[in-house]
């Protein structure tokens, strides 16, 4: 057998690994796989099916012969249909293999070591990671509960440096569902106004999953377009997780860089998914609304559940199609001291994998992604009830039956 134990890691990836909600989506198919009744309600990923005309879309361009390599920032088709959308130019715009590709381009272009990025918390579990691996410094800053998980335009002001270089914006939000209003918006281009070096980042992948009304950050402040990249995609919308198309949007210079970055990673996108996101883009979106709708009943339900346990408080989230309570309550009385242990053994005893809250920057919470069925999501909150309360439920695939398995 051969002995690898001479590798060693780079120090820039010492305390780097999968994220935790990766390795909970793992864990809980590994139990599936052993026979164990698990119930997922980790991952964001719409149970939706992709719509057909965007599969058929695909399958044309394949039977097209389109299966050769791709211009590096994306096929011109897609790239002026995301332009026309922005109403911005090609130049403009960057195709990539899925969003994440687009924060990490942008970062490895413009981050030198020591640079710092603002990032309110609760945060997107990969921004920090990112930044790190890209030599760069996250900064974060915690938004209560209390506050709508969002910065206010004092603490943004409060956090800037000379060496700030991003800050880092999600609406709506993963993991919380919260929304910049207008007015917050306003506020915070009022301060980076002042800050001329800080460049903006705003992730605006859940745009069309709002239940409040939306606003994008560039629509308030075109003023700062030339220092600002919108990140977008078809992967949440559109329930197009795995065919891995992202894009950003911002000034020329800033979008030639992350071409010279991701032209030495992985080249362009898939040249047949890059096909489908254009189906997507071009073709019939009544289904948006109508999806849309079951995402905010499917919210509701999930959220009048929660708030009916004790020791568990939950707002209700604007947007996206996540939950994001806090436990601390719930956590104290079932003897825990934090959400990680707590969540851990949610899985153990109950069989519930849900995302502790430090995955995102804000211990004492839990992530709870209401992307699946109501049957699966009412399962779920059924062993979290039994869980805090100390109940037993009798019925098929309740924890009772998941104890019986160990």
């Amino acid at each position: 057998m051969r002995n690898f134990s001479t590798f060693q890691r780079a120090q820039r990836i010492q305390s780097l690994e999968i994220s935790e909600i990766v390795q909970l989506s793992e864990k809980a198919a590994s139990l599936r796989a052993q026979g164990k009744d698990i119930v997922a309600l980790s991952t964001g990923e719409p149970d939706f099916p992709t719509p057909a005309h965007i599969i058929e879309a695909a399958h044309a361009a394949a039977l097209d012969g389109k299966t050769k390599y791709p211009p590096t920032l994306g096929i011109p088709e897609l790239r002026d249909e995301i332009a026309r959308r922005a109403k911005v130019t090609r130049s403009e715009v960057i195709v990539s293999t899925g969003a994440k590709q687009v924060l990490a381009n942008a970062m490895f272009a413009s981050l030198d070591p020591g640079d710092e990025v603002i990032m309110p918390a609760p945060f997107w579990t990969s921004y920090s990671d990112i930044v790190l691996l890209a030599s760069g410094t996250p900064v974060v800053l915690p938004c209560a509960m209390e506050n709508g998980f969002r910065a206010t335009a004092q603490q943004l002001d409060a956090a800037i440096t000379p060496r700030t270089r991003w800050v880092m914006l999600n609406s709506p939000s993963n993991p919380t569902g919260a929304i910049y209003t207008e007015t917050e918006l306003l506020g915070l281009a009022q301060v980076l106004r002042r800050h001329q070096h800080v460049q903006i980042l705003i992730d605006e992948i859940y745009d069309q999953l709002s239940y409040a009304p939306f606003t994008s950050f560039a629509s308030v402040a075109p003023d700062l377009f030339d220092r600002m990249l919108i990140v977008n995609g078809v992967s949440k919308a559109y329930a197009m997780t795995g065919w891995r198309i992202g894009w950003g949007i911002g000034p020329a210079a800033m979008i030639s860089a992350m071409g010279a970055v991701q032209g030495q990673i992985t080249s362009a996108a898939s040249s047949i998914s890059q096909a489908a996101a254009l189906a997507a883009l071009t073709g019939p979106e009544d289904f948006l609304e109508k999806r849309r709708k079951i995402f905010k009943a499917r919210r509701d339900m999930v959220v009048d559940r929660l708030n009916a346990l004790p020791g568990v408080t939950c707002p209700r989230p604007e947007g996206a199609f996540y939950v994001f309570p806090d436990v601390r309550g719930a956590m104290t009385a079932k003897g825990f001291d934090n959400c990680a242990t707590f969540c851990a053994a949610l899985l153990d005893q109950v069989g519930l994998a849900l995302v502790p809250g430090r995955a995102f920057g804000l211990p004492g919470h839990l992530r709870l992604s209401y992307a699946y069925s109501e049957a699966e999501l009412q399962a779920g909150l059924d062993r979290l009830e039994a869980f805090i309360t100390g109940s037993r439920l009798s019925v098929a695939g309740t924890p009772e039956a998941f104890e019986a398995t160990q």
